[in-house]
């Protein structure tokens, strides 16, 4: 019996510091945010579909709205790729290198991805911010919904990415947050 109650819990260690704990929930939020978003995704695009040649009438606001969430659906997914370490690395040099210079150029990495993702969550900030009077045709909603995900996927990245380096720096993995 206690073995499969081990076998179910999916907490983080105990030693797991805050900031883990933090981005373990963040992810999975974000996870189920992003699936939320895909299942919305397909019941637009349906009932678009289903609106122009069934109705012969199609939506107006069906496409708008579908960008929108494709923009909320990637960005988010694409931090989370980030915390699970399914991003672009460079792979196939790392494992080329002696253990130390590899630590030493993964820390790099996750500089460079956080830099990136602060550089998303700025721009992202100043552009949302810039096209906030405007609205989206057929939705009635602020053009600055469709900077919101930028923004979240920037720090979101930052997040994820000293979470690495705090773990890299401390010889330990994180641990996808999917398990």
């Amino acid at each position: 019996m206690d073995i499969e109650l081990q076998a179910m819990d999916v907490s983080p260690p105990r030693s797991a510091g805050w900031l883990t704990r933090m981005n373990r929930a963040l992810a999975r939020v974000g996870m189920i945010v992003a699936m939320i978003g895909l299942m919305t995704i397909v019941a637009v695009v349906f009932y678009q579909v289903f609106g122009r040649y069934v109705l012969n009438d199609s939506p107006t606001w069906a496409e708008s709205l579908a960008i929108v969430l494709v923009l909320y659906v990637t960005l988010i997914g694409a931090a989370i790729g980030v915390r699970d370490a399914g991003h672009i690395g460079l792979e196939s040099l790392l494992v080329m290198l002696p253990d130390a210079a590899r630590h030493k150029l993964e820390i790099i990495i996750y500089l460079l991805v956080g830099s990136f993702g602060a550089g998303m969550a700025y721009n992202g900030w100043l552009l949302g911010s810039s096209v906030a009077p405007y609205y989206i045709p057929n939705l009635h909603v602020s053009e600055a919904v469709r900077y919101v995900p930028l923004v979240l996927s920037g720090v979101l990245t930052v997040l994820f990415s000293i979470e690495h380096i705090v773990a890299l720096v401390r010889g330990e993995e994180v641990e996808p947050s999917w398990n």
